[in-house]
């Protein structure tokens, strides 16, 4: 049996710029140094506490706590101010049709977005049935720590020679590495492609459209 594992924020969905916008909105609130686009682009995929102090650059915990609260204050209201702006990447609805029709496979979630966050997203996309299993950071350590796929693994059965995490960070392919899975970079998110290379990646796609190929590859390369 495969599984393959998606990661949502940047791989799945397009929501850079209002992540971007909430952390700028958190941060100013605050009374600290607004982070810049690009600096809040290297943190997406990590869960909420982590990212924000690596943008504050503080060990603080009473800070990221009120920091964390604020950020989801402003998560909940685009919810309903914002609607719109989390749409899928061009492909990716084709390409989860694809896969979960195939035999003896498997989708499942891996994110650093919360799981009420996880599950709104594919409620308003349509997309709750295609996935078995979704892990999130409300019981798994934040990536790359391999906890969620090893969670995953469990509750689904697969091994980790026949796992699969595909993602767009460099958080992504390191976890998915450090499970003893396979990994595949996609191009279209928030770290450089030579950046998911270095980081472990079997393969980095351009397109939705290349990912069945991806798939076969990897899992054919691990029977060789």
């Amino acid at each position: 049996m495969t599984l393959v594992m998606f990661d949502m924020d940047g791989t799945l969905i397009d929501t850079q710029a209002l992540i971007s916008e909430h952390m700028a909105a958190t941060f100013a609130g605050a009374g600290l140094p607004e982070p810049t686009a690009a600096e809040s682009r290297r943190v997406i995929g990590l869960s909420l506490p982590v990212a924000l102090a690596r943008l504050a650059k503080r060990d603080d915990a009473g800070l990221i706590e009120r920091l964390v609260e604020s950020y989801k204050s402003h998560y909940r209201a685009s919810v309903v101010t914002d609607n719109g702006r989390e749409g899928m990447f061009p492909g990716a609805l084709d390409a989860l049709e694809r896969l979960r029709l195939w035999p003896d496979t498997q989708l499942g979630i891996a994110t650093g977005k919360g799981l009420n966050g996880v599950q709104r997203i594919l409620a308003l996309h349509r997309i709750e049935s295609y996935f078995v299993t979704l892990q999130t950071p409300d019981h798994n350590p934040s990536k790359p720590h391999p906890g969620m796929m090893h969670r995953a693994m469990s509750e689904t059965g697969a091994v980790a020679s026949d796992t699969i995490m595909v993602g767009d960070t460099t958080f992504d392919i390191e976890m998915g590495k450090a499970a003893g899975a396979k990994a595949i970079g996609v191009a279209w998110g928030y770290h450089e492609p030579h950046e998911l290379v270095a980081a472990g990646a079997d393969i980095v796609i351009t397109n939705y459209s290349e990912l069945d190929a991806a798939i076969h590859t990897v899992l054919e390369a691990g029977d060789a």
